[in-house]
Parts: structure tokens; C-alpha cells; sequence
């Protein structure tokens, strides 16, 4: 196919509660909103996609919140005008992976020159802002050639371009394609709730500010309505105490109401893995049952896995450690495997390109995998669950846009209702259907 033009807004979306994100806090986001139309020989088609720029995500920084939102938003407008003329023709996981590896760096390099250090935006921030162009891709093409965006990574599509032109070492992928290691995908899929750092877990948090406008609040209100089964906890990372009681609060609680499976995300904050050790080890001397709950552990340690190259074996050795933040690409979860990391933590918003290359490499070495969220409302929740189906997680996908921002998604309810709303513990992808994603028409909504 051949890119002919590339649309590009920003849609406003505020929370209904903060979202606490290490030392930042999200309370409004915006998503960008691509649409890439495409023609091959007199046919053409549109991809649609959308991505959140969450702000304290992507970019942790002294840095006011409005200046990172301005030059996220600026960035995207940039890449728009690169792409469209620098994309050329071809399948969207070799011309995404061409403007990833040719492109982006440079991009990326003009953005932070002549700024002092602390205001470079980082590579994560510049995923971000290139995904809804990448995810765009895919719909596209699947439209064009009515084929599904998860269906045609395979031979017959890509032809001689194997996985030993993109991965190494190039002698293990010769002859593999990324279909060889997707899965069958389930159109029911587990779901996780995420339990943010200012959640209210019981009554005596509650502060009478809370909204009043239908949907939950107290954690086991949750749980109840929404049958969950899973939880994610986020922790401070800089405060043991704080933590180890706020995971011993959750766990009772998750005893109490037959949640089955918790993972701690210390959202980067740690330096020491004594820090998580130390928790862990006394969870399991005076909670062996919520130990046994915990299945992983999520992304402790910093950002910049090459500058902070910490020997992580010995949190590996308690529980399977997932690479998030640091997982750019597939040549940090080799490094991060090397320091001890044992599993790679997914997600569309750092291109799906790059999450089909992470996702190959990881499991050609033996890696387990993860769906997580980016709080994925509207047209970003698609993708992002298709990607979890398709890649075979060790336990279905995170979803938490429902508790943040539902009313976002409302109108994308009533075509894909299993989708935006979790019941008895599932998500339910079965609407999804046709080329591309399986929109089933969304993808014009306002």
C-alpha cells in the first residue's frame, strides 16, 4: 500500500479521579487521533487509531505539565508531516520498523536541540506520539486487503522479509515470521483492575469529594460489581512502610472477596532491589497466602535501563519480573534478560511494531509476556486488547479506562459494550469483527 494522507487531533479527555503515576498524577489527557488513508491500484482505504500522551507517564519530569503536553502535541503535528512524506509503500510492520530505525532518532534529536538535559524529551515520550501512526497502519492495510491487522504478519504477506532481518541474532529467526509466535486469540479475556496509589480502599479514606456519578469507588465495590478476579497494585517505591502495609491492605481484602491473582508495580521509582526484596520476603513470612497471590512483579527500577544497569536476579528469584517502562524495544528486554528480568510487559502505545518485535524476541528466549494498559479508552482500547488475545499473556489484559475516564468510551459502549465494560472478570471481544481491527464502525465517532 502507499500512504496518501495523514490526518491528525487531539481529543480532551479529563478523569473522573486522579491517576497517580509514581511522583506525578494525571488528571486530564488527551488522545491523538490519526486517520492514515491508503490506495493501491486504483483502491483505497482508512486506518483509524488513537493513542493517550499521558503526560506523567511518558515523560517524568520536573517539568511543568503543560509544556510536556504542548511539545507532545507539537511532536505528534512534526511526525505527521514526516511520515507523510517519508513513509513510502510497503507492509505497515516493514515501514514502521523502517521509520522506527531511520527515522525517529534523528526526529527525536532536532526536538532536544539547543534545550538543557532535564528538557529532552525522552525515546519513551517519542513512541508514544509515533504509535497512532503505526497502530493506523495496520487498520489500514487490513482494510485494503481485508485481512485482519493481527492476521497478516505471516509468510504469504511478508514474503522473504523474515524476523532475521529485523531480531537477533539473525540465525535464530531465519524461516520465522511473527505469526509463528502468536496464538489462537480468545475472545474472552481475563482482566485487570488497576488500584491506583490514591484509591480508596475503605470507608475511613473516603474524604466526601469523591464523585457521585454511578460508578464504584471502594475497592471492593469493584471487585463486586465487576467480578475481578485480578488486581494491580500500584505501590510509592520510596516509601517501605507505606507500601508493605498498603500490599497487606489489599491482600486481606483480596482474600475476603476471592481475588485470585495481584501484581505490585513500583512504577519506577526504586533504586535498590533490597527495597523489593525486603517486601516481598516479609509478605511471605507473615502473609504466605497473599504471597502466593502475587504472580509477578512489575517494572521497580528506573526508566533508563542502559543507564541504570542493575543486577535485578535476586527480585527474579522470588517472583517473575516484568520489563515495562524500560522494554523500548527489543534490545532492552535482551539487556534487561541479561541483568535478570524474566518477563516483558506489552503495550500498543510504544508502537505495535515495536511491541510484535519485543513479543518475538522475548519468547523465541524463553520470556513470558503481558498486556498492559496505558488507561486505553475509545478507539486505543481495540488494539490494545486484540494485541493481548493474540499474544498469549500469562493471564489476560489489564483494562482500566472504565475506572479513570468511562464516559469517554460511552458511545463506543454501545457498539462494543463487552469492551468497555469488565464483567464477571472478563473483557468480551466478540463484536470485534471484519478487517483491520474490527472497528464495526466506531472508528468515525466524534
Amino acid at each position: 500500500m502507499k500512504v496518501s494522507r495523514i490526518s491528525l487531533s487531539f481529543v480532551p479527555v479529563v478523569t473522573r479521579v486522579p491517576l497517580k503515576f509514581g511522583d506525578q498524577t494525571l488528571t486530564e489527557v488527551s488522545c491523538a487521533r490519526v486517520a492514515i488513508e491508503v490506495e493501491e491500484n486504483g483502491r483505497t482505504a482508512t486506518g483509524w487509531a488513537e493513542t493517550p500522551l499521558s503526560v506523567a507517564w511518558v515523560w517524568p519530569s520536573n517539568l511543568g505539565y503543560r509544556e510536556r503536553e504542548d511539545r507532545l502535541q507539537e511532536f505528534c503535528e512534526k511526525l505527521r508531516g514526516d511520515l507523510e512524506s517519508h513513509l513510502g509503500e510497503g507492509h505497515p510492520f516493514i515501514i514502521g520498523h523502517r521509520y522506527i530505525e531511520d527515522r525517529l532518532h534523528d526526529r527525536l534529536g532536532e526536538e532536544n536541540s539547543g534545550r538543557e538535559p532535564d528538557a529532552y524529551m525522552p525515546h519513551l515520550a517519542g513512541l508514544v506520539c509515533l504509535s497512532a501512526f503505526d497502530l493506523a497502519l495496520y487498520d489500514a492495510f487490513g482494510k485494503l486487503h481485508n485481512v485482519g491487522a493481527f492476521e497478516c504478519l505471516d509468510q504469504q504477506w511478508l514474503g522473504d522479509r523474515d524476523l532475521s532481518h529485523f531480531l537477533e541474532p539473525a540465525e535464530k529467526f531465519v524461516g520465522k515470521y511473527p505469526a509463528d509466535y502468536l496464538v489462537e486469540p480468545s475472545m474472552t479475556q481475563p482482566v485487570w483492575h488497576l488500584v491506583g496509589g490514591l484509591d480508596p480502599i475503605k470507608e475511613s479514606e473516603l474524604t466526601g469529594d469523591e464523585p457521585d456519578d454511578g460508578y464504584p469507588v471502594l475497592l471492593r465495590d469493584w471487585i463486586q460489581r465487576d467480578g475481578l478476579k485480578c488486581l494491580k497494585i500500584k505501590l510509592r517505591g520510596n516509601d517501605l512502610e507505606w507500601d508493605f502495609q498498603r500490599l497487606v491492605e489489599i491482600g486481606d481484602i483480596s482474600l475476603e472477596e476471592n481475588v485470585t491473582h495481584l501484581t505490585t508495580d513500583f512504577n519506577c521509582m526504586v533504586t535498590d532491589p533490597s527495597y523489593v526484596n525486603e517486601i516481598l520476603d516479609r509478605i511471605a513470612a507473615g502473609h504466605p497466602e497473599i504471597y502466593d497471590r502475587i504472580v509477578y512483579v512489575e517494572q521497580p527500577f528506573p526508566y533508563d535501563l542502559e543507564a541504570n544497569q542493575i543486577d535485578v536476579h535476586s527480585v527474579s528469584e522470588r517472583k517473575p519480573l516484568f520489563m515495562d517502562e524500560s522494554a523500548h524495544d527489543w534490545r532492552f528486554v535482551k539487556l534487561g534478560r541479561e541483568l535478570g528480568w524474566t518477563s516483558v510487559a506489552l503495550k500498543t502505545c510504544k508502537t505495535l511494531t515495536g511491541a510484535i518485535l519485543s513479543l518475538c524476541w522475548a519468547k523465541e528466549h524463553d520470556m513470558t509476556l503481558m498486556v498492559q494498559d496505558l488507561t486505553n479508552p475509545r478507539l486505543a482500547q481495540v488494539p490494545h486488547v486484540l494485541l493481548a488475545a493474540y499474544a498469549g499473556t500469562i493471564c489476560g489484559v489489564e483494562s482500566n479506562a472504565m475506572q479513570f475516564y468511562p464516559e469517554a468510551s460511552s458511545e463506543f459502549f454501545k457498539v462494543h459494550p463487552g469492551l468497555y465494560q469488565r464483567r464477571n472478570g472478563v473483557l468480551d471481544l466478540s463484536t470485534l469483527s471484519g478487517p483491520g481491527y474490527g472497528y464495526a464502525g466506531v472508528e468515525s465517532l466524534a
